[in-house]
Formats: C-alpha cells, sequence, structure tokens
C-alpha cells in the first residue's frame, strides 16, 4: 500500500497561484501513476491531471490545461501541482491518488488517496 498526504492548500485571489504537493509513504511511489482530483461543494469528484509513474507523460482536464502543472520527484516520493491564473470556479478540495493502471482518468481506477487539501479562490 502507499499513504499519501496533501498540503499546500489555502486561500488566495482570482489570478494567483498555489502550489499543492502530495507526500508518499509505503510502497515504492514510481511503482504507481498519479493523479489529481477535485471535489467542489454539492459535485462530483472530477479529475484535474495526472502523471506517469516515470514522470514523461501527463494529462490534464480541458478546464485547467494551460494554467494547471502536474510533475513528480520519485527521488522525494512526492507528486505536485502548480495552479497558476486561479479562478473561483476552482474551488474544491483537492485530493492526490495513485493507481497501478496505466494513463487512467477513472477515479474508480485509483485505489489511493490522500485525505484532500481545501483551495479556495476570492474573486
Amino acid at each position: 500500500q502507499v499513504q499519501l498526504v496533501e498540503s499546500g492548500g489555502g486561500l488566495v485571489q482570482a489570478g494567483g497561484s498555489l502550489r499543492l504537493s502530495c507526500a508518499a509513504s509505503g510502497r515504492t511511489f514510481s511503482d504507481y501513476d498519479m493523479a489529481w482530483f477535485r471535489q467542489a461543494p454539492g459535485k462530483e469528484r472530477e479529475f484535474v491531471a495526472a502523471i506517469s509513474w516515470r514522470g514523461d507523460d501527463t494529462n490534464y482536464a480541458a478546464a485547467v490545461k494551460g494554467r494547471f502543472t502536474i510533475s513528480r520527484d520519485n527521488a522525494k516520493n512526492s507528486g505536485y501541482l502548480q495552479m497558476n491564473s486561479l479562478k473561483p470556479e476552482d474551488t474544491a478540495v483537492y485530493y492526490c491518488a495513485a493507481t497501478i493502471v496505466e494513463e487512467t482518468t477513472d477515479p474508480a481506477h485509483y485505489a489511493y488517496w490522500g485525505q484532500g487539501t481545501q483551495v479556495t479562490v476570492s474573486s
């Protein structure tokens, strides 16, 4: 198993930036693809971005493409989500997740989840 802990959320004004981190422990982090999902109040959890286990392939939701960047450092057992040009509609709890299934955006394929970190973007 792998345990995931997110950090870096907070309150930011529209147009600002935040960098989320995901610290992994347990099994070898590089065994897993990882992704970020988010869930706003009253809405379903949605895919944000994913990165392959080697870090050489990424995928983004249309809503964040060009503004968010996913990355990872397997030597540090960590993943990241750099969020720029934030909008009020980006307000949500953000979760990192890990999977052995390659190149998937389906949350049902992700067996391991962090507890989430709140991101609030004010207008």
